[in-house]
């Protein structure tokens, strides 16, 4: 059987570090505040001439290397992302350049935090086809760029940076069991960008009215993304005949240790079986499940036939999840 493995991870971050207690000088807020609210100590911040292709190049430079694949072997490259270099030309398309990956099919595709697990699914889906071998799939996002530095209910949950992985087509057992998605787009005004689209352009009112920020309902998103990642978790066990006993590591999205521990309870994994890294990193977006996941990969968390479950939730409303044997 021919499934779609991950052959190689990479990740890349900015340098700098933002800690609460920088924030604590920005806005009202305390280091004990917010660790107590979301689990975030510190998360990283775009320097200036750093963007969304620059973390997405290197991160894939690092995947390519793990894998021990050059980037003209890569058939498809895509960037889950929110926060593109342009609103076009695809940012895929200047990671692609950036590369010389001059074989690959390049696209965006946008699914807020599940952007992903929804790119993973969609390159998943064409390896299976048999119409490409190799791709490239990134989270990428800099998210510092959009968010409100003077909103305290949304400036100390985000940060910056991307998460890359190879995904090649290889016979046998191991691979992506299966991969799930949802969208529910009556709930899309409860965490969105309000402005820079079409609807509402990038005028000098807009952007002194701050619509260029985005803007989110916390504590209603808090509600469904615990019961929307807890049902397509189980959704994505229950197709392969496999129960919460059987996962060796669960990445979810690296949102809000509250969500994360909720989902954990609500399917009974705990403890070192869940990877958090969300303390030091806060919210990335798209780029948080492919940053953890590479960091437990370098870490040796993962050995051969083990059980990885990815879970994420995001605005759309979107959410999915994917089951692999490693």
């Amino acid at each position: 059987m021919i499934r779609p493995r991950i052959t190689g991870t990479g990740s890349a971050l900015p340098e700098k570090v933002r800690t609460n207690f920088d924030l604590e000088k920005m806005v009202d807020t305390s280091d004990e505040w917010i660790v107590a609210r979301t689990g975030i100590r510190e998360r990283r911040i775009a320097s200036e001439g750093e963007y969304t292709s620059t973390f997405a190049t290197l991160a894939a430079q690092r995947a390519l290397e793990a894998a021990g694949v050059c980037a003209e072997e890569i058939d498809l490259i895509v960037v889950g992302t929110l926060t593109p270099d342009f609103p076009f030309p695809a940012t895929a398309c200047i990671v692609q350049q950036n590369l010389k990956a001059v074989n690959a099919t390049c696209f965006d595709l946008s699914a807020a935090c599940s952007g992903f697990i929804y790119a993973l699914a969609t390159a998943e889906k064409f390896i299976v086809s048999g119409s490409v071998k190799k791709a490239l799939v990134i989270g990428a996002e800099v998210l510092s760029r959009i968010v409100d530095w003077t909103d305290r209910n949304t400036c100390l949950l985000f940060g910056d940076g991307a998460g890359a992985v190879v995904l090649e087509a290889v016979e046998g057992e191991n691979g992506i069991l299966s991969s799930h998605m949802h969208s529910d787009g009556n709930y899309w005004e409860i965490l969105y960008q309000k402005g820079a689209g079409s609807r509402y352009p990038a005028t000098h009112q807009n952007v002194d009215d701050r619509m260029v920020f985005l803007s989110m309902q916390g504590n209603e998103v808090f509600k469904l993304a615990v019961r929307a990642m807890g049902e397509v978790a189980l959704e994505a066990l229950q197709a392969n005949g496999l129960t919460s006993d059987d996962v060796s590591l669960f990445i979810p999205h690296q949102a809000n240790q509250r969500i994360v521990d909720s989902v954990g309870k609500r399917l009974g994994i705990g403890g070192d079986r869940v990877y958090v890294n969300l303390d030091r990193y806060g919210n990335t977006s798209a780029a948080s499940i492919p940053i953890a996941l590479d960091e437990a990969v370098r870490a040796g968390r993962l050995k051969e036939g083990d059980i990885l479950l990815l879970d994420a939730f995001g605005g759309g409303l979107t959410w999915g999840a994917s089951l692999i044997r490693w």
